[in-house]
């Protein structure tokens, strides 16, 4: 049977500088998978090459027995791929609200006659999706806010959100508890967990923290100047020797 997303022998170049050398991972559908590594390592330049950021120049994707390569970042999401970042990049000036429904455009389908009619039956639906979102997330209170005007926690979940907007199958996670206290990594684990039975999403997510990661996945990927040293269960992947000379030094 197929990976659920399958990356095949990827490599992706940058002039003379090599981000990603013949890489392979497979994903199962409902699992939780970690890439790991220290900085520099490759790790969001594979889930560029997911989301159609990059082309890579060789290697293949596949997701659902679909190719990947060569679609641009708004047809791979249609696909069913969403995605947050390290640098968070939502709409500022928009409420939390607002930045969610970006999030569900791609399942708009207005006719010209409720635009005629001003219907707004489509627009309510969708609304109804993100109140939900915004409900699960603990965003309440701040639904209205300007997303400039949250701290830096609450614009993670947002962009969070807008991800889970999409209504995506699979959900990449670019460092998703970077620059949080220690109480919000516990609440934001607790959520990426949660995630995967209420919206019967598949999680990878890329985490500098081993510790973190090793909480939040079932199995985990190592990559070290764009190679993959080792592959496992959280146990046997921090415990691989190529592991902790890339994290430690010889």
């Amino acid at each position: 049977m197929a990976d659920f997303l399958e990356v095949r022998a990827v490599s992706l170049r940058f002039g003379g500088i090599s981000a990603l050398q013949e890489v392979s991972v497979g994903i199962a559908e409902g699992e939780t998978l970690a890439i790991v590594g220290p900085n520099g390592s490759g790790k969001t330049s594979l889930f560029n090459c997911i989301t159609g950021i990059y082309q890579p120049s060789a290697g293949a994707i596949a997701f659902r027995g679909e190719a990947v390569l060569g679609r641009s970042p708004d047809a791979v999401t249609r696909l069913g791929i969403a995605r947050t970042f390290q640098n968070l990049r939502l709409f500022h000036n928009m409420t939390v609200l607002d930045n969610l429904m970006v999030g569900r455009h791609l399942h708009f389908r207005k006719s010209f006659l409720d635009a005629v009619l001003r219907r707004r039956g489509e627009e309510i639906r969708h609304r109804r999706r993100c109140e939900e979102i915004i409900d699960f997330l603990n965003l309440e209170p701040v639904r209205k806010s300007r997303v400039a005007d949250c701290a830096y926690g609450v614009q993670k979940r947002v962009e969070l959100g807008r991800a889970l907007a999409t209504e995506p199958r699979l959900l990449l996670l670019d460092e998703p508890v970077s620059g949080l206290t220690q109480e919000e990594k516990e609440e934001f684990s607790y959520w990426i967990h949660e995630i995967r039975g209420r919206f019967a999403v598949t999680v990878l997510l890329v985490e500098h923290d081993l510790r973190v990661a090793s909480r939040l996945a079932t199995r985990m990927v190592a990559l070290d100047h764009g190679v993959k040293i080792a592959e496992g269960t959280p146990a046997e992947v921090q415990r691989h020797p190529d592991v902790i000379k890339a994290y430690l030094g010889e």
